[in-house]
């Protein structure tokens, strides 16, 4: 196959202007040298944080707040400039250790990586958990030192992996005869605190911060300082701040659905060859992203959640949708064919309710008169996109028979 057509692409972009100074600092990870409207966030983590600057041991710090509301950048900004400054005053500066429990999701994985940042190298596998933490006690205390774990999306690890290492790691101050640890949880689930055993609450939330989400107006201010840096002059149209800014407010003033809005809309635009951003590229930039968000998010779910999906999926194939009991009579069955164990339909109704939060279905209650009331549920995307996700999983392949109608 030539690869004329291609080298005609690359030629294309290659000798199109471009409108980005820098594109970078129009991502999420990019920590700014001012973050706005965070002021009060940032005294805060940063006065309990201080106080490791005349020897003391910080307390510990629980931050919670929705996505995008600048939780993961006010911790990052702090410890960055606690940092500078104990090197400033020639003191001994903390090791700080950033764990996305996210990517780190278990209990292993995050204790063997505290093990590796202080140069103990484990095997991948093979060690029970509690050697491990006690390998990583035993390092620490070899010396005079303070360690401040950053666990972001701490919600996660205790979801999937129990409250083991939250539990051991409140508790490690009174282990340790040299060292000192300081926590600092992130949570995007405002609920977080409700998985918790009350000794490692009690622990864990010594110092709350709460992040609000961002107003329209505060992320106008957000989005014309990175766009200051990362557009060049001119290129943006006057109401693509604007609205880009609006568009997020609606998500719960999401300030990272702001800039992936901005930034996704200057590609588009400079994929074209269009001198500016328009209105039109960040309406497009929003129909794509929504699209990858929701991929991610099915990819994501659970077994039984994927399950309750595909049966709202054939349940409405012939009809736009579908009662809880006639996808559960669906749900059923597929548990039946796959050998999985059947949720109750109570449970299979919760499940409902929280693909309903998650935008991937409409559940609307209606009334039959004197029949009483009940629920209909739709689809809230293309149901060939849906179809395409869920064959990904591998134990869900076989369900492609079931569908034809062969089962």
């Amino acid at each position: 196959m030539s690869s004329k057509p291609l080298d005609n692409i690359f030629e294309r972009y290659i000798s199109a202007p471009t409108l980005f100074k820098d594109r970078e600092v129009l991502r999420p990870t990019y920590i700014p040298e001012r973050l706005p409207h965070r002021e009060e966030q940032m005294e805060k983590i940063g006065s309990i944080l201080a106080t490791c600057l005349k020897g003391g041991t910080p307390s510990n710090i629980f931050c919670y707040g929705k996505t995008g509301t600048g939780k993961t950048a006010v911790v990052k900004y702090v410890l960055k400039h606690l940092v500078d400054k104990t090197r400033e005053l020639k003191i001994k500066e903390p090791i700080v250790s950033y764990i996305n429990c996210a990517i780190v999701d278990t209990n292993y994985r995050v204790l063997s990586q505290l093990c590796e940042i202080l140069g103990e190298k484990l095997p991948l596998t093979g060690l029970p958990t509690d050697e491990v933490f006690n390998k990583f006690v035993s390092k620490l205390d070899e010396e005079e030192r303070l360690m401040i774990i950053v666990l972001d999306e701490v919600d996660l690890l205790l979801k999937k992996s129990g409250s083991f290492t939250l539990y051991e790691l409140t508790r490690v101050n009174t282990m340790l005869k040299r060292a000192r640890v300081s926590l600092v949880g992130i949570s995007n689930d405002l609920r977080f605190k409700d998985y918790l055993d009350p000794r490692v609450l009690s622990s864990l939330s010594e110092e709350e911060i709460v992040f609000p989400p961002y107003t329209a107006s505060e992320l106008k201010d957000i989005l014309r300082e990175r766009a200051e840096l990362g557009f060049f002059e001119g290129v943006l149209e006057p109401a693509v701040i604007n609205l880009c800014a609006a568009l997020a407010a609606r998500e719960h003033g999401d300030a990272r659905r702001a800039l992936d809005l901005l930034r996704v809309a200057g590609e588009l635009a400079e994929r074209e060859g269009s001198p500016k951003v328009l209105e039109r590229h960040v309406r497009e930039a929003k129909k794509r992203i929504e699209a990858d968000v929701l991929s991610d998010a099915i990819r994501a779910l659970p077994l039984q959640s994927k399950l309750v999906l595909y049966a709202i999926y054939l349940s409405s194939r012939e009809t736009l949708d579908a009662s809880t009991g006639e996808i559960y009579n669906t749900y059923q069955r597929l548990c039946s064919l796959l050998n999985v164990d059947t949720l109750t339909q109570r449970r299979v109704s919760d499940l409902i309710n929280e693909l309903d939060m998650l935008g991937m279905i409409n559940a609307a209650v209606i009334s039959r008169g004197r029949y009483g009331r009940t629920r209909r549920i739709r689809l809230a995307m293309p149901k060939n996109l849906l179809r395409k996700l869920l064959y990904e999983d591998y134990r869900l392949k076989e369900l492609r028979n079931f569908e034809k109608g062969v089962l």
